[in-house]
């Protein structure tokens, strides 16, 4: 079966189990490893190596059309817990049929910045929150693809445990 992913059909945003009503778009963390470059012995010219597990600070855009209720709550100095839930529509190539899949993104993080956006007569107010996130987990079609817990040194990619070794080594595991 060779299912094309397409686009996204339609998402909600959930925070605490509630729908956010009034956010427009969203826009999703950028993982980037923390490297180091390497130079000497051995090596022809420099490596930016990447830190097992380590990972670069990552932001999330909440835009919304106009500050609603949920655009203030958000604004509570303590971590937020969101769920982002989408229909992802596939075309299926052998069979010509058009598919959904559900894909879900969880985010835990703060609010590191908003926006209050503008009044113009007839127009959004474009309203934005940026929250750091310190927790992203990747679930599509029902199966755990990706989880990175900054704050608990897991980072898992496709059921590998690739920060086991050293959640042992620092004591946080038998």
């Amino acid at each position: 079966m060779n299912k094309i992913p397409e686009k996204t059909i339609a998402f909600n945003v959930y925070r605490d189990g509630a729908v956010l009503m009034g956010v427009a778009t969203v826009e999703l963390p950028q993982l980037s490893a923390m490297t180091e470059t390497l130079t000497g012995a051995g090596i022809a010219g420099e490596i930016d190596s990447p830190t097992l597990g380590q990972f670069q600070a990552m932001t999330a855009k909440l835009a919304f059309r106009t500050k609603t209720a949920n655009f203030v709550r958000l604004q509570a100095p303590e971590s937020h817990h969101l769920d982002l839930r989408a229909a992802v529509q596939h075309h299926d190539g052998g069979t010509g049929k058009i598919e959904a899949t559900p894909e879900r993104i969880v985010l835990r993080g703060m609010t590191k910045s908003a926006s209050f956006g503008k009044f113009e007569t007839g127009k959004p107010q474009d309203s934005e929150i940026e929250l750091e996130i310190t927790y992203l987990k990747l679930v599509q079609d029902g199966q755990d693809v990706l989880e990175l817990d900054k704050l608990n040194y897991i980072f898992m990619v496709d059921g590998a445990d690739y920060l086991a070794d050293v959640r042992a080594a620092l004591g946080k595991e038998a």
